[in-house]
């Protein structure tokens, strides 16, 4: 059995291609390089996240199924024969479209904004001297009424 995040029924659930152990294999460790994380991480992953990666190894592999010489190719953009070109996307020589389509669902392949707090934003209490001017957001104001 191969240690990957869909079995080969999954691969012919999601596809109906038939794929052999070595080639779910190929498709584990390609996914694992486009996602940056390992197998043995799965235990700190998401369940969501779990399912995405599989979709994105099942893809992997049924394309993988029909691909020849996938491990000696060239790194190429524009591909042109007998009058003949095509330009392909970054990854399109090595990864599955479906499976790009997948892995951009797991949560941090995702783009996100980053929210950056300003200086008054949420501040919270200042622990520490109470007289220090950082202090003075957090203190109830009241006029001054003179002396002792």
């Amino acid at each position: 059995m191969v240690n990957a995040w869909c079995t080969a029924q999954d691969v012919i659930d999601a596809t109906g291609v038939s794929v052999t152990d070595q080639q779910l294999a190929q498709a584990q460790a390609a996914i694992q390089v486009f996602s940056n994380r390992i197998y043995a991480d799965q235990e700190r992953m998401r369940t969501r996240d779990l399912h995405w990666l599989g979709q994105a190894v099942a893809y992997q592999a049924a394309w993988i199924a029909g691909q020849f010489g996938l491990e000696t190719r060239l790194d190429a953009t524009q591909i042109q024969q007998d009058q003949v070109s095509t330009t392909l996307k970054d990854d399109g020589l090595v990864l599955a479209p479906m499976a790009a389509r997948a892995l951009k669902r797991v949560s941090w392949m995702r783009s996100r904004t980053v929210h950056i707090r300003s200086a008054i934003e949420g501040a919270g209490p200042i622990v520490g001297d109470p007289v220090s001017d950082g202090s003075d957001d957090h203190l109830v104001w009241a006029p001054y009424t003179g002396g002792p």
